[in-house]
C-alpha cells in the first residue's frame, strides 16, 4: 500500500530554499519525487540528454527493507510490482565444475525483493516528478562555496544555478563530494568483464537453461561466472577476475573482443564448458567494470548546504545488491527530513545522523570479495541461505515501519 504524504510540510513553498539534486540515478530521483510529494520544489540536474539516453545496466532486486520503503513514500509501490519480476529472484550457485550446490526457486506470492531493469526503474521514478524537474544535458563542472552556505554551480554546458542544498547524488566519481570529503575511490581488487546475450531463449537456449528466471553465479579459485536475466529475453554475464592493480586491464586481456575472449577462456581453463557458454557464446564486445569502493566508514563533517547520498557517500561493492537499494532509502529519508524540519540544516543534520552509521555498518564489501574470490572451490557452505535473506529483508522492513 502506498504510504500517504505529510499534510504539512515543515519546509513549505513560503521559505522556498533552492534545492539541486546532482545525478538522476534511482536515489536523487527518489529523494526528487518524495519532496514534490510533501510541495517542495526540487530541480535535478543530470548529465544524460534523456531518461533513455545510454544503457542503464542490469537488474536490481529492491528490498523490502529500503528500496520498497523508499518506492512507497514516493506513492509508487504499485506501479513498481507491476513492472517488476518476482521471478527474477531465483538464484542457483554452482561450483566451477558446473556441480549445483544451491537451487533457489520463490515460492508464489514471494516479495521480498522481486527485479527490476536500472532503465525502467529510472523511467518510472523520473515519468513521476512534474514536467521540468529533470534538467538533462546538465552535466556538472563545479560547485563553489557561496556567502551564507550558498553553492554556485557551473554545468558543462556554460548554464549557471545557485542552491541552498546542493545533494550529491552523483555516483562513484562524485564532483559534490570533493565539497565535504576529500575520500576517492580505490579498485577493490575484483573486475568484471561484462558479456550479454540476446534474443536468449531462441538464439542461446543453452545459456537461457543455464540462467533460467533469476541469476546464476558460480565461483572457484580466485574467479567467477555471474549471469543474470533481465527483460526482454536479454543476459548480462560477468566473467569476474581478481586483479590487484589499481582498475587497470587484467594481465592478458587485450581490447580486441576476440582476444579478450581468448585470454578468459585460457584464465578459465578447466571450468565446466556449460559454463564457459557466458565466455564463448556472447552477442557483441566485452565491456570492462573494474569495480571501486569507497573505504568505509565513510564519514565528513556536517557541511552547511551540501549533503550526499547513495554511491556518492557509500559506494561498495555489487554483491548482495545494497547499493541501489540504499541510495533510495537515503533520498528518501533526506526528503523526508526536509520535509518535518523547519530549516535545511537540520534536516541534513537528522539525515546524516542515521544515514552515516548505516552505511558504516553495511561497509564497503571488501571482505565479501576476499571471501567470494577467494582460493579453492567453493562448497555449499559458501553459499548463502536465500529463505534466510528474504526473511531477514521483511523483518527489518517491520523493524523500520514500527521505529
Amino acid at each position: 500500500m502506498n504510504a500517504t504524504p505529510a499534510p504539512t510540510p515543515a519546509i513549505t513553498p513560503a521559505s522556498a530554499p533552492r534545492i539541486a539534486v546532482i545525478g538522476a540515478g534511482p536515489g536523487g530521483l527518489t529523494c526528487a519525487r518524495v519532496l514534490e510529494r510533501h510541495g517542495i520544489a526540487v530541480t535535478v540536474y543530470e548529465r544524460d540528454a534523456s531518461a533513455d539516453a545510454r544503457d542503464q545496466g542490469g537488474t536490481l532486486d529492491l528490498h523490502a527493507d529500503s528500496g520498497q520503503i523508499a518506492l512507497a513514500e514516493a506513492g509508487l509501490l504499485d506501479e513498481f510490482f507491476a513492472l517488476a519480476r518476482p521471478e527474477g529472484q531465483a538464484q542457483r550457485a554452482l561450483n566451477r565444475h558446473g556441480e549445483v550446490l544451491a537451487d533457489y526457486r520463490p515460492p508464489a506470492g514471494e516479495d521480498a525483493a522481486p527485479e527490476i531493469d536500472r532503465g525502467l526503474l529510472r523511467t518510472l521514478l523520473a515519468g513521476s516528478l512534474a514536467p521540468g524537474t529533470v534538467r538533462w544535458g546538465h552535466a556538472l563542472c563545479s560547485a563553489a562555496a557561496r556567502p551564507g552556505g550558498t553553492h554556485r554551480l557551473t554545468f558543462d554546458n556554460g548554464t549557471t544555478a545557485d542552491a541552498d542544498l546542493v545533494i550529491g547524488a552523483d555516483g562513484a566519481w562524485s564532483r559534490v563530494r570533493p565539497l565535504v570529503s576529500d575520500a576517492v575511490p580505490v579498485h577493490s581488487g575484483v573486475t568484471f568483464i561484462e558479456a550479454h546475450f540476446d534474443h536468449v531463449d531462441t538464439d542461446h537456449p543453452a545459456v537461457a537453461a543455464l540462467v533460467g528466471d533469476g541469476h546464476t553465479f558460480a565461483i572457484g579459485d580466485h574467479k567467477g561466472l555471474l549471469a543474470q536475466r533481465n527483460g526482454n529475453q536479454h543476459v548480462r554475464a560477468y566473467i569476474a577476475v581478481r586483479e590487484d592493480s589499481e582498475g587497470g586491464r587484467p594481465a592478458g586481456l587485450p581490447g580486441d573482443t576476440e582476444a579478450v575472449r581468448a585470454a578468459l577462456l585460457e584464465k578459465f581453463t578447466g571450468w565446466d564448458e556449460r559454463l564457459r557458454l557466458l565466455i564463448t557464446d556472447n552477442d557483441g564486445p566485452y565491456v570492462h567494470r573494474p569495480l571501486f569502493v569507497l573505504p568505509a566508514p565513510h564519514t565528513w563533517p556536517h557541511t552547511p548546504g551540501v549533503t550526499l547520498l547513495g554511491d556518492a557517500a557509500h559506494l561498495m561493492a555489487p554483491f548482495g545488491g545494497n547499493g541501489a537499494n540504499l541510495a533510495m532509502l537515503d533520498g528518501c529519508e533526506l526528503a523526508l527530513a526536509l520535509a518535518r524540519h523547519g530549516t535545511v540544516d537540520a534536516a541534513v543534520t537528522a539525515y546524516e545522523e542515521v544515514m552515516l552509521p548505516r552505511a558504516a555498518a553495511a561497509g564497503d564489501g571488501a571482505d565479501v570479495l576476499d571471501r567470494v574470490f577467494g582460493p579453492g572451490d567453493r562448497t555449499a557452505a559458501d553459499v548463502p541461505d536465500f529463505d534466510r535473506e528474504k526473511e531477514e529483508y521483511r523483518r527489518a522492513a517491520a523493524a523500520y515501519g514500527n521505529r
